[in-house]
């Protein structure tokens, strides 16, 4: 890195604002994790639910993104981005912690626990749009690189210890001492973000704004006339269906036709971590090096496929239990790869005062099909057993590198686009 560029890094960690920004949102995204896989171990394990219910919870959890992201997009450009995280990390905290409670004393069924997902994925829609959009506002275009690159990193190190601690608590503990530890980080994480003292600058808005629906309309419009989002929104469909798919059986796989504990599927799911934080360092280089575009459909092809090797375990040996680490670090590495590159895309193409909207539709397009791939995820393994349900899902992950080659986002080039506004 040159002069300026460690010049630059280090009056962004002098903020005080930011470090705060960067340590409530890591402490919200390693509760998010540990939550993830928290809730589908205590419905299998505990509650011995089968394919079809493990599908329909991980649907119920993941159904705000389709239900509530244009809302969240529209809103978020009007309101103060600190005001939006410490609502909704207070209000994670108190779902889980009445979850704990509701387990402790033996009440927490699978209808309970799918109030708690879907609270708890509601309230992150907001969340995760927040503060996606609150760095725009906090810093300068020309710090959105670094300090993207901080919380993205903030993110892998969550990937790490977030999955591997939900496994841990609920194989060696219980499901409430795993959900109080989720509430926990949420409490922590409000801490830290209420003390933001910074006024935002948000978008000037007229006497009489329009209305919410005008707005979402608005974001809608903008994201679809752009060839390069329009293909980030497509590809990103295709991924997160039949990623949710797959997770569905994977989540099954692991404990029951391969025999692994709570805490070796944490372990497993936690690779991803290390493998995020390599892919975060690589995304600062490989882009202005070999190309946007070359990169990302690259990227997405390895880390997808990847998945195909999956079906062809078998056992709880040690090499097996290896094989799961490799498969899990070079998903992480390739797909945070991906993501750093299409989030400097979109912020780069995007004016400010669509960065909310921009950031929702990409999420509901994106991942608004994740529920269906949940539910399709549970009815093939119901059906054809997990190892066919395995390979026929991962094998359609590549159609999201399919759609990136096909499209102007591969001919992408060291350089990037400015803004559409």
């Amino acid at each position: 890195m040159s002069g300026s560029g460690l010049a630059a890094s280090s009056r962004l960690w002098r903020d005080g604002d930011f470090r705060r920004l960067w340590l409530g949102q890591t402490v919200s995204q390693l509760g998010e994790h540990a939550t993830l896989v928290v809730l589908p171990l205590f419905a299998v394990l505990t509650l011995d639910a089968g394919a079809g219910q493990l599908g329909v919870l991980r649907a119920v959890g993941q159904a705000p993104i389709l239900l509530l992201s244009l809302f969240a997009g529209a809103w978020v450009d009007r309101w103060r981005t600190r005001t939006v995280m410490v609502l909704t990390d207070a209000g994670r905290s108190l779902a889980l912690g009445a979850a704990a409670v509701a387990a402790l004393l033996g009440l927490l069924g699978l209808p309970s626990l799918l109030v708690v997902a879907f609270a708890v994925g509601a309230l992150s829609v907001f969340f995760d749009v927040a503060y996606q959009t609150s760095l725009v506002r906090m810093v300068t275009r020309e710090q959105l690189v670094r300090g993207n690159s901080a919380l993205e990193g903030s993110r892998s190190a969550a990937q790490i210890g977030g999955p591997a601690l939900g496994g841990a608590l609920v194989s060696a503990l219980s499901a409430p001492v795993a959900a109080a530890c989720g509430a926990v980080f949420f409490a922590l994480s409000f801490l830290s973000i209420r003390r933001i003292g910074r006024r935002e600058s948000v978008p000037k808005q007229s006497d009489r704004p329009p209305r919410v629906w005008r707005r979402i309309h608005e974001g809608l419009r903008f994201v679809a006339a752009d060839s390069l989002l329009r293909t980030v929104c497509l590809a990103s469909a295709a991924f997160q269906f039949f990623f949710a798919a797959v997770m569905t059986a994977y989540l099954l796989f692991l404990p029951r036709d391969l025999h692994l504990s709570g805490a070796v599927v944490g372990l497993a799911l936690a690779a991803t971590g290390p493998g995020a934080l390599l892919g975060s360092l690589l995304a600062a280089r490989l882009p202005h090096r070999f190309g946007h575009g070359a990169v990302l459909v690259c990227a997405a092809a390895l880390g997808d496929g990847v998945f195909l090797f999956v079906p062809a375990l078998r056992g709880s040996s040690v090499a097996t239990v290896c094989a799961l680490l490799t498969i899990n670090f070079v998903f992480g590495a390739f797909s945070q790869l991906v993501n750093v590159t299409v989030m400097a895309v979109r912020q780069t193409v995007t004016p400010d005062g669509m960065q909310g909207r921009a950031a929702a539709t990409i999420n509901f397009v994106g991942m608004g099909l994740t529920p269906l791939g949940s539910l399709l995820g549970g009815f093939l393994t119901a059906e054809w057993g997990t190892r066919t349900s395995l390979l026929v899902t991962a094998a359609g992950m590549l159609l999201s590198p399919a759609l990136m080659a096909l499209s102007p986002l591969a001919r992408l080039g060291r350089t990037l686009p400015a803004s559409r506004g």
